[in-house]
């Protein structure tokens, strides 16, 4: 990679990345989507097939993927768990029981907040602003939608993202706990967080 180039940010993701987002949403959310999604190449191979490019902000520098910032619309999410496409990957029984495990998840759409559907920075980009930089840029796309404020809930054992978020403006809003599930995800709660556009 060219560390001289400059990290451009974008709307949407180029087809020709789809492979590198499916890797890069992988290493920030298969700690927690392992059990349901896993194993690795089977999670890998749904989750390129199952990105939406139109529901993304993306980080490029000198053609390589350092972040994407996905949202969630009426339309759909970043990766859409679609039946058929379930189906596809996991075969009908896999699919029926890898939805229900999801489903308890909070899977809203929030129609008064644009809500970021996952935030993903390369472990070797870190700490270089890119994550701040997706975030304002989808606050500003949230903007131009019409919306007020922009929402995200994070796993409440993830100090250092809940710490980012703060720095940015969110606030905590409201907990909710995963009750049974938690065993099957590796965490208790997620915490729900707001800020203002």
């Amino acid at each position: 990679m060219d560390e001289q180039a400059e990290v451009t940010i974008a709307y949407g993701l180029p087809a020709t990345q789809r492979k590198a987002a499916a890797r890069l949403y992988w290493q920030a959310f298969g700690g927690k989507l392992g059990r349901v999604l896993g194993p690795d190449r089977r999670a890998l191979e749904f989750i390129a097939g199952a990105i939406r490019s139109d529901h993304a902000i993306v980080a490029m520098q000198g053609g390589r993927l350092l972040g994407i910032c996905g949202f969630k619309t009426a339309r759909g999410a970043f990766v859409a768990a679609e039946p058929g496409q379930m189906r596809d990957s996991y075969g009908a029984v896999g699919a029926a029981w890898r939805r229900y495990a999801l489903g308890l998840l909070v899977q809203d759409t929030d129609n008064e907040r644009f809500l970021i559907d996952g935030l993903c920075v390369d472990e070797g980009a870190r700490d270089r602003g890119i994550g701040s930089a997706l975030v304002e840029a989808i606050c500003d796309h949230a903007r131009n939608r019409g919306y007020a404020a922009v929402r995200l809930d994070v796993v409440d054992t993830n100090l250092a993202a809940r710490r980012l978020y703060e720095r940015l403006g969110f606030r905590a809003v409201k907990l909710h706990p995963l009750r049974t599930a938690a065993p099957l995800f590796g965490f208790r709660a997620t915490v729900t967080m707001v800020r203002e556009v």
